[in-house]
């Protein structure tokens, strides 16, 4: 069987290599600002997100652990274990199906939502002042066309007139 050729790709700038550098810091930067405020309430950064993903679910409040995981893209056994641990700190709560004992929902507790409320504030005022620019980082980054940056002219090959030759 011959072999696939592959998509030809075209080389990445240094403009754009900088571009994606700058997004990826101003990420990691709010990202720590995150662990940092998270940590500050006795938080993991993935508690603080099963929290943000259960109070944020599309169209209820109550998902089953299974939507959880899901949304957290951690394995359904991390996600029960990380509900224990949401449970045992009284920021969450278990609900089990009525139809379908094996489906079980969670939701916040009241402390659990005051604790995401006053976390959120905290996030939202540093979105607001970061949010700008890695807003303007991605809209570069997306809107990158393709073969844009410094471009090379080639230089056309000498043909050599082919006399008698096959």
């Amino acid at each position: 069987m011959p072999a696939k050729k592959s998509p030809k790709v075209r080389s990445v700038t240094t403009a754009e290599y900088a571009m994606l550098a700058a997004f990826r810091y101003a990420l990691r930067q709010f990202l720590r600002f995150s662990e940092n405020v998270v940590g500050c309430v006795g938080l993991t950064p993935q508690q603080h997100q099963a929290l943000l993903a259960i109070r944020g679910f599309p169209g209820r409040h109550r998902p089953t652990i299974g939507e959880l995981a899901e949304r957290l893209q951690i394995k359904h056994n991390s996600a029960v274990g990380l509900v224990d641990r949401l449970v045992s700190r009284s920021l969450m709560v278990r609900h089990p199906a009525s139809t379908d004992r094996r489906q079980v929902y969670v939701s916040l507790t009241p402390r659990g939502a005051r604790v995401l409320e006053r976390l959120t504030a905290m996030h939202r005022a540093e979105i607001q002042r970061v949010g700008p620019g890695i807003g303007l980082l991605l809209q570069r980054l997306s809107t990158a066309k393709q073969g844009s940056g410094v471009k090379r002219r080639r230089r056309k090959r000498a043909t050599l007139p082919r006399r008698g030759l096959p």
